[in-house]
Parts: structure tokens; sequence; C-alpha cells
């Protein structure tokens, strides 16, 4: 679904895409596959490694995709901005997602689109029930817990829908509606089906310049 919203998002031709914590270049070589141009960043050798292999075996992709070593402090990019800056599975592994997201909206061009994907802070306890945990979710939910332990064994916070909306506004974007037809989409965006969902997903756009 986050595919999908993305590219109807994205502009038509080929897009300057920044994909800030790429992991194997999952969403980056799909983008690039796309017709986009994709610059990959990520803080993990060993990830990619395996971005740099999966696009070896596109070899058809690789002037439209740049991999970069680096992390959400230390983007490269000398005032470079982006038709589309995607941000995925990122902002849970931090202490807060303010400044992250300050730091995100920065390379987004005027026109252009923020994708962020994030742990649901309201859904915290509703894995653990689905996978069985029926006891570890019974704490989380009564304690009203900010933090549980993610897909890699380590603790990750859990950001609020209306809060990133908030953010988001605050740096200059314009939270995007969901405009699709089908159901699950839809719902994806709307209350109460979005507060339950595990992740949340956030695009924005920043408005084009005023024209003198």
């Amino acid at each position: 679904m986050v595919e999908r919203r993305l590219r109807a998002e994205l502009p038509a031709g080929s897009a300057r895409v920044l994909d800030v914590g790429c992991g194997n270049g999952e969403v980056t070589l799909r983008l690039a596959a796309a017709g986009h141009r994709v610059t990959g960043v990520g803080p993990s050798a060993r990830m990619l490694a395996a971005a740099a292999d999966r696009l070896a075996a596109r070899p058809e992709l690789a002037e439209r995709v740049r991999l970069v070593d680096a992390d959400l402090e230390s983007l490269p990019l000398e005032g470079e901005r982006f038709d589309a800056v995607c941000c995925h599975g990122v902002l849970m592994y931090l202490n807060e997602s303010n400044a992250a997201v300050g730091r995100l909206a920065e390379a987004v061009a005027p026109g252009g689109l923020l994708s962020v994907l994030a742990k649901n802070h309201r859904a915290i306890g509703v894995r653990e029930c689905l996978t069985g945990g029926h006891e570890a979710a019974r704490q989380l939910i009564e304690s009203e817990a900010d933090t549980s332990v993610g897909n890699l064994g380590r603790e990750t916070h859990g950001d609020d829908p209306g809060v990133l909306d908030r953010l988001v506004a605050e740096h200059g974007l314009s939270p995007l509606p969901a405009a699709a037809l089908e159901l699950e989409l839809a719902a994806s965006w709307w209350s109460p089906y979005r507060d339950r969902g595990h992740l949340v997903h956030t695009p924005a756009r920043r408005p084009e310049r005023s024209r003198p």
C-alpha cells in the first residue's frame, strides 16, 4: 500500500528521490525500476552491501541508483533538494521524531513529497496480542507504553499519527489525504482503522514557491 501511494504521488517521468534508511534497497530499487533516480542512504555497511548486491543483479538500474553510507544526522546533501524524500522504518529507532522530521523536510524541494513510515504509538500491544503474547500485550496497553520490542529485538518507540501530521505541517509541508477507491487503502488513512495499524504512513507535500 505504501509503494502504491508513493508512486501515485510522485511526478510523472524521472523524479529525484532520497531514500533515508534504505536498508537492503527494497524501496530504492522499486522506485528506480519505476523510472526514478534514487539516492539510497544507510548507516549499516552490511545492509548497504546487500543493497549493492541486489543492484548488481539489476544492471539496467545502475545509472539511476546511488548508494551512500550515512545516517540521518550526517546526510551529505550540501543543499541538494529532492522531489521525494522517503524515510521508512527509521524514526522508531530514534529517541524522538521532531528533529528527524525537520531534517528530512529540509531535503524536500518545492512541490516535493515527504513519505514517513513509522511505528504507530496507538497500536503498541496489538502485535503482541495477535502473536499470542497476551500478557505482554496487556502490560503494554495498561501502562500506555511509548515503546515496545520491534522486529529486530530492539526497543523501539511509537509515533502518534496526529502528531506526525502536526510535525510535517510545522516544517512547512501539508499532509495529504488518501484518495484511493479501494477499501483497504482508504482504511489505512481514516480513524479508527488507521489508529490500529502497526505502522502509520504519513505522506506530506511542500507547496510550490509563490510566483512573483
